[in-house]
């Protein structure tokens, strides 16, 4: 057996083990003044405080970061590859989508993939909405293509490009909804402007999709509800009263 040469200093070691180190300490401390009182012991069972070392040296660290504001956007809970992404509210009831951050085989970020459902008693045979967002190196007049295994695949047109990328805004019947639920895969299509004759397929698993979907629709429900509530208990602007006329002159 060939022994690895040791890396780890006496010092670092016995940090890492919490060995030797009152003794050490007892060693290298300057002797107290008369002129300096000691500091008083924190009480017994005293918490402390998170950025404080405990007995045995290890720091405990401080929390950093901030928790969402209103308008904020956060993910409450991951299904396989998707993403439940929500956005805070005043209410605390926040309305969410199923997201998913699209790679190619080299494993490089391309495009996002956004899913949600519609709220009830929407017009059109539409049950879902999805936003697709490409690189602002797409080929616009190809769109975007998607197939769900074998099925037929279909085409979408972009509607407009941003800083962020080329949006495309889609609408999924429950026929379609349905068989992105019972599906194992899903590849959307699209083709870049410096190779026109060439596509690029970008492959999104379909599982956990119907549990993601399920939760982001039970979310979207609460969040309108809780929004329509609001609205009922806010008060009735008062009508806006019309400017006296002043008297006619005789």
């Amino acid at each position: 057996m060939t022994r690895t040469r040791p890396t780890i200093s006496s010092l670092a070691l016995a940090l890492s083990l919490g060995l030797a180190l009152p003794a050490l300490a007892q060693e290298t401390a300057p002797e107290a003044t008369p002129e300096t009182p000691a500091e008083p012991a924190p009480a017994e069972g005293a918490a402390a405080p998170a950025d404080a070392s405990t007995a045995d040296g290890l720091s405990l660290g401080t929390e950093i970061g901030e928790a969402p504001g209103v308008g904020d956007s956060y993910v409450k809970a991951n299904f396989e590859s998707w993403e439940q992404r929500c956005v805070k509210t005043q209410s605390g009831v926040d309305p969410c989508q199923l997201y998913m951050l699209m790679k190619d085989e080299n494993g490089q970020a391309v495009a996002e993939f956004s899913v949600f459902n519609l709220p009830e008693g929407t017009e059109g045979p539409a049950v879902a909405g999805a936003t697709f967002i490409a690189p602002l190196e797409t080929l616009l007049g190809a769109g975007v293509t998607i197939q769900v295994d074998q099925n037929k695949p279909r085409a979408y047109p972009f509607t407009f490009c941003a800083s962020i990328g080329c949006v495309a805004r889609l609408g999924f019947t429950a026929e379609e909804v349905t068989m992105f639920k019972k599906g194992g895969n899903a590849v959307l299509t699209i083709i870049p402007v410096v190779a026109p004759d060439q596509k690029v397929g970008l492959t999104a698993s379909l599982k956990g999709f119907t549990a993601g979907l399920d939760a982001v629709t039970e979310a979207n429900k609460a969040a309108d509800a809780a929004a329509a509530a609001a609205a009922a208990a806010a008060p009735a602007e008062a009508p806006a009263e019309a400017p006296a006329e002043a008297p006619a002159e005789n």
